[in-house]
């Protein structure tokens, strides 16, 4: 007859093993989890390379929607804010996997050789990662700080510029920062590398001609297509043959194809290094949006106070009096400076200006609008009135 001691007893489990079975499995699932994710994320950045054209159509569209929604800042800003800035968020991530993309296509050729613009950006652009880092946070900062902004205003008018402030001190710390990057040369935006159109995929029946040793009809019969830019790939070289001009701008087709300076330039000397005078106007440059939002925050009646106005704007021009006007100055950046000028007229749209003389000039154009454009434009008065970076570079 048994007896208790003759029982068999099961040991209960080591703590350990228990624990060490646990992590096992945890771990074995979040690597399940990161594979499936890395496997949609790959997905979906094969569907934007073969679909780019399609998908900057769909982001062109919806980006103007959002322009012109009426009502647009009124009823409800911060939720036609957020699609707006989702839009330019995920168009930003969509130039990110196209840049990817085109960097393992071939070299183009001189014919089509890119801007002089395109060639300093990303020459950068690959150089240094922490140049990457900081035009992306920059971009970043520039698609989301009208949306931070009306976010603050809703908790009052004192935490509203104390974001304005720090926005654009992080803005002027990043472009200081590039500038320091590269080696001293001006700022050249927009600082990231912008979209180029991929190729498209050859079909199936492009393929099969692509496959056929004939070289001039595919199965069907069909003739070969030539690309998007008009040039004919002959399916055995791969090699690319231009077409020919219209008899009447054989002119304009051979400048195309003549070499500049610029051309044949490294991209790195695109760029002047900048010395002396002309370092501190790109200083002045960058600090000049800092300046003004500081004197507008400051400022007790900020409406019509005409000192935070008066002190960005002869910033402004202090920094385009020292810039670098001397013959070694680059078609490159004369095009920048080009462009700064043009843009001070948003200073018509600021501060005391748009206040006292300005407001009254498109209230004038509004009225003799009609009633859909009047009502667009009204929205944006309200935008221009009440937001620093509604007009703010």
């Amino acid at each position: 007859m048994s007896t208790a001691a003759d029982v068999p007893r099961f040991k209960s489990p080591n703590p350990m093993i228990q624990s060490m079975s646990a992590t096992k499995r945890s771990t074995t699932g979040t690597g399940v989890k990161s594979a499936m994710s890395t496997n949609w994320l790959g997905a979906y950045g094969d569907f934007i390379t073969k679909n780019n054209h399609q998908v900057s159509q769909i982001e062109s569209t919806l980006r103007s929607l959002t322009y012109i929604i009426p009502g647009r800042f009124r009823d409800a800003e911060i939720a036609s804010e957020s699609i707006h800035s989702g839009v330019q968020l995920l168009s930003l991530y969509h130039d990110t996997l196209l840049f990817r993309a085109s960097s393992k296509l071939s070299q183009p050729s001189l014919a089509n050789a890119p801007s002089p613009h395109k060639r300093y950006i990303r020459f950068w652009f690959l150089k240094s990662p922490l140049y990457r880092r900081v035009a992306y946070l920059l971009q970043i900062v520039n698609y989301v700080e009208l949306l931070i902004e009306m976010a603050a205003k809703r908790r009052g008018e004192r935490i509203r510029w104390r974001a304005v402030i720090i926005i654009e001190a992080i803005k002027a710390f990043c472009k200081l920062l590039l500038l320091r990057i590269t080696k001293s040369r001006p700022l050249i935006t927009p600082v990231l590398p912008e979209r180029e159109p991929l190729p498209e995929a050859p079909t199936d029946e492009e393929s099969a001609f692509q496959g056929d040793d004939s070289g001039y009809a595919s199965a069907s019969g069909s003739p070969q297509q030539s690309s998007p830019d008009g040039e004919w790939t002959m399916p055995r070289t791969g090699m690319s043959l231009p077409t020919l001009p219209s008899p009447g701008d054989i002119s304009s087709y051979l400048l195309s194809r003549v070499l500049t300076a610029d051309d044949i330039k490294p991209a790195a000397k695109l760029v002047n290094q900048l010395q002396g005078s002309a370092q501190v106007a790109e200083i002045l440059h960058i600090l000049s949006p800092l300046a003004f939002a500081v004197a507008m925050a400051r400022s007790k009646n900020k409406r019509k106070a005409w000192t935070p106005w008066v002190l960005g704007l002869a910033i402004e021009l202090v920094a385009r009096q020292l810039r670098d006007r001397s013959l070694r100055t680059t078609p490159l950046e004369k095009e920048e400076w080009s462009r700064r000028g043009w843009a001070l007229g948003w200073w018509m749209m600021r501060g005391a200006f748009y206040e006292n003389i300005t407001k009254s000039m498109v209230e004038g154009v509004r009225r003799r609008m009609p009633s859909l454009i009047g009502g667009i434009l009204e929205d944006y008065e309200y935008l221009w009135e009440n937001y620093h970076f509604s007009t703010s570079p």
